[in-house]
């Protein structure tokens, strides 16, 4: 109960208190609207929202899905051969260490379709953490437990899908979460780099038009969905992860 109502006791002392500031400073609502007229925002505006709101959350878990797939097979080749981990594993870090803003420029050259554009930086920004924490999820099984593998025979592959993939779950459901958050920070972000607009655009666009056109209730409408996205995928993703790790693994078990 404390988990959820004590969240949700400042969250509306938070709402009180910003509709007390612009009613008692009279603030106008193209400066900053009112709570209730950004909720009503959402529901008037909806069929402008609505298909920007799809497209955001497409692009965040096509990006997502991706990131997910390419980096376990990545960290899963990383630890099976250090060539391949000299190669490889420097260049994921160039790209995670770059700010995607200023790789921005070359995708923009070199990639002629907007959604494609989106989509590249929104997995860029996501691939790291999945490759960074299975890698060390797959490091980080018990040596003494390798060694009784090796010493009863087990094959390469053996000793990967009993001993290192089950011992690197908690560290990859950590780098999932992780990078849910960031697929979507990588979507609005590009977009707001690219500045599409028109059919197929999402979120990040309906800010940067309803900014241009002052309207402000639209604009806070838009961050609310970027934000409750956010928060959804993040506790959709921790529910996974207890649903995985709840019954064998420290620390997801009830006590």
């Amino acid at each position: 109960m404390l988990r959820i109502g004590l969240p949700l006791v400042v969250l509306a002392a938070f709402v009180a208190l910003w509709d007390a500031i612009v009613v008692i400073n009279a603030i106008p609502t193209y400066i900053l609207p009112r709570p209730w007229l950004v909720l009503a925002t959402i529901v008037n505006d909806w069929a402008i929202l609505g298909p920007s709101l799809f497209n955001t959350l497409a692009i965040t878990l096509l990006a997502l899905a991706l990131a997910t797939v390419g980096g376990v097979l990545l960290a899963i080749a990383l630890t099976q051969s250090r060539v391949v981990e000299y190669s490889f594993f420097p260049i994921a870090v160039v790209l995670q260490v770059t700010p995607i803003v200023a790789i921005f420029p070359l995708i923009n050259i070199y990639v002629e379709n907007d959604l494609a554009k989106i989509l590249l930086c929104a997995w860029i920004v996501a691939f790291f953490p999945i490759l960074s924490n299975t890698t060390l999820g797959l490091n980080s099984a018990d040596h003494n437990l390798r060694d009784l593998y090796r010493l009863y025979g087990a094959s390469r592959w053996q000793t990967l899908r009993y001993l290192r993939l089950p011992a690197a779950m908690p560290y990859f459901l950590g780098g999932l979460r992780i990078a849910g958050g960031l697929a979507l920070i990588g979507a609005v972000v590009a977009e707001f780099v690219a500045g599409a607009s028109g059919f197929g655009t999402g979120l990040a666009s309906r800010i940067i038009e309803s900014g241009y056109r002052l309207n402000i209730p639209r604009l806070f409408a838009a961050l609310l969905l970027i934000s409750a996205s956010g928060i959804v995928i993040y506790v959709l993703l921790s529910l996974l992860s207890n649903r995985i790790l709840g019954k064998w693994h420290e620390s997801a078990t009830r006590r």
